[in-house]
């Protein structure tokens, strides 16, 4: 195609075909702005099977003295801290021991050690362990442990124990009672101790024989080195503590503030 010339001519300049494809280029795409360099963000790792044991991890050791067993159960539950000295770090259960000198139930022992040790390196939510150990029952009866806390067998007691360790840990959050639930409790605790010394005073000013008040003390002694909640009290299904006692014609628990009447 001819292009006429209507100027005079005062300079020229061969242009070539690379020169005119810079300038296409450039005036299709928009002008990208440089924008500064964002700061490196760590790598969270997960848990999962095949994170490998580290040479050293941290843990802890529960001690378990159950009525069932003559010797006690001594239960080590080990950690492994993922992301350590980030704003991601965390503790997590890795592997679990049991020892005991008493060698009857050392299978089922032994297979509830692999089996939860495989279920921790797994990864995922491992809290539904402790409910499941927990609702385990033994056909011969349970026993109350220290502080009133009955336990429905000695797999539960473990379960116990793991949740403990776990709440210790950060995986499992307590809910926590207001100041005006525990001032509650404390004051149903005090009225009901209250109105109990004043009946045990009213019986025994009607003419109680000497030998029933001598074994009436000696079981609330017994009762109270195991307790630290009325005598009269009994189990609490909610918390599973010999706490709940009859207070205005309702079932009220002292330990954690459980009632029928809502």
């Amino acid at each position: 195609m001819a292009i006429k010339i209507e100027k005079k001519i005062t300079g020229y300049n061969v242009v070539k075909p690379e020169d005119k494809a810079a300038p296409a280029a450039a005036s299709a795409s928009p002008q990208v702005v440089a924008k500064p360099a964002e700061p490196k963000q760590a790598e969270v790792i997960q848990m999962h099977e095949s994170l490998e044991r580290p040479e050293t991890l941290v843990g802890s050791t529960f001690k378990i003295k159950s009525p069932l067993f003559e010797h006690a159960l001594y239960v080590t539950i080990n950690d492994i801290v993922l992301n350590a000295g980030t704003r991601h770090e965390q503790r997590r259960p890795f592997e679990i021991f049991i020892n005991s000198k008493n060698m009857d139930h050392f299978q089922w022992i032994v297979a509830l050690t692999r089996i939860l040790s495989a279920v921790f390196r797994k990864g995922g939510d491992v809290t539904f362990i402790v409910e499941e150990l927990k609702a385990v029952f033994d056909p011969r009866g349970g026993y109350f442990k220290s502080g009133g806390i009955y336990m429905p067998s000695i797999v539960a007691e473990i379960g116990a124990v793991l949740e403990q360790h776990m709440k210790n840990i950060g995986l499992i959050h307590d809910p926590e009672m207001s100041d005006s639930q525990r001032a509650l409790i404390a004051e149903k605790r005090a009225a009901y101790e209250a109105a109990s010394a004043k009946k045990n005073s009213d019986t025994s000013s009607v003419g109680a024989h000497p030998v029933r008040e001598a074994s009436a003390t000696t079981e609330s002694e017994t009762e109270s080195e195991t307790s630290s909640f009325p005598p009269g009290a009994t189990l609490c299904h909610k918390c599973n503590t010999q706490a709940l006692v009859l207070m205005d014609g309702c079932q009220t628990c002292l330990n954690c503030g459980y009632s029928k009447c809502g």
